[in-house]
């Protein structure tokens, strides 16, 4: 899934950075508010962090922004702030929660696969299809009874097809979500990785759950091999 981070801290941008990426999630970071209103114009979050006070554009005026773009996009505050008056005017302004500086950074992983579920109305942190299980909480993925081991990129893009279980995904929409503005990769790169996933969750069983739709994308959803 992607995140944007918007924190003027550059050392605790850094550290968010680096906590989420190594949970598989695809960051874009900036450090002030315009830069984040430039990205939000351009590119679809799954969910946006954003600090209360920062140069140029407070958070309060992105939050405003990325709701009269009629976006829904699930919004975390950070804040040195912690009054009852701040935190019911941040959530009066339209975030999805507020957190405190300093806080647990796994606290922080817990609030975004919170809000991510609540987006894709996924009420459990358990995502299943047919016998296949994706624990959201400890990144546990089994078939039946047998773990399945995924790098981190391969575990984003499982998520994101069960989060959207029955969806047809294009190979762009795939791509915007799963890759950042880094990503230097081939052009076949969702293919790619798809193909990873097949060997892994569908070689060998009856039922197969990641199919091609010829020149339109992808969808997962339990179907039996003729």
């Amino acid at each position: 899934m992607r995140v944007l981070i918007a924190e003027d801290e550059k050392d605790l941008n850094n550290i968010l950075v680096q906590k989420l990426q190594s949970e598989g999630y695809s960051i874009d970071s900036c450090f002030n508010g315009q830069e984040a209103i430039d990205l939000i114009d351009t590119v679809e979050y799954d969910v946006i962090i954003l600090d209360i006070m920062m140069p140029k554009v407070d958070g309060y005026s992105v939050l405003s922004h990325i709701r009269n773009l009629g976006k829904n996009t699930p919004v975390l505050f950070l804040t040195a702030k912690d009054s009852i008056s701040d935190k019911v005017k941040g959530l009066d302004s339209g975030a999805n929660d507020y957190l405190v500086k300093p806080f647990s950074l796994l606290e922080l992983s817990a609030r975004i696969r919170s809000l991510i579920r609540n987006s894709f109305n996924a009420m459990s942190k358990v995502l299943t299809a047919e016998d296949l299980s994706m624990d959201c909480a400890s990144h546990i993925v089994k078939r039946g009874e047998k773990t399945i081991n995924l790098s981190a990129k391969e575990y984003s893009l499982l998520e994101y097809l069960m989060l959207n279980k029955g969806i047809l995904l294009s190979r762009k929409k795939i791509e915007d979500h799963i890759w950042n503005l880094d990503y230097e990769g081939g052009t076949n790169v969702v293919d790619v990785y798809i193909s990873y996933l097949r060997k892994k969750i569908d070689d060998g069983y009856n039922i197969k759950l990641i199919h091609t739709v010829h020149g339109q994308g992808y969808i997962l959803k339990g179907e039996k091999s003729s």
